[in-house]
């Protein structure tokens, strides 16, 4: 018997800053974005066990298509440009159980 998830969702935001001048998340609003979504979530009662959870990563290697989110356990990646980005992953995806594609990378 499988055992259920400890989260529905694990969402996680890239927050890498890279010294060398490359592309990097935290060169393109991770940090407002992940702080966003984390308050949307438990403003929604959807934080906690069995429902999402909103997490920092570090690099996710995927910089040059940034910045970057990516939810599990379906391990879909997106992009995002602002807040509203954010809003339309966590109402389509994370509530409605819909894959966002214009988003999706």
């Amino acid at each position: 018997m499988a055992d259920k998830p400890y989260y529905k969702h694990h969402v996680f935001f890239c927050l890498n800053q890279r010294d060398e001048g490359r592309p990097c998340c935290a060169d393109r609003g991770a940090q407002i974005a992940q702080e966003h979504a984390k308050s949307r979530i438990k403003e929604l009662g959807l934080s906690g066990q069995g429902k999402v959870r909103i997490n920092k990563s570090g690099c996710l290697d995927r910089c040059e298509d940034g910045p970057v989110v990516v939810v599990y356990p379906e391990g879909t990646w997106y992009t995002y440009v602002d807040t509203h980005d954010i809003d339309e992953i966590i109402d389509e995806h994370l509530v409605k159980g819909k894959i966002v594609e214009r988003l999706k990378i």
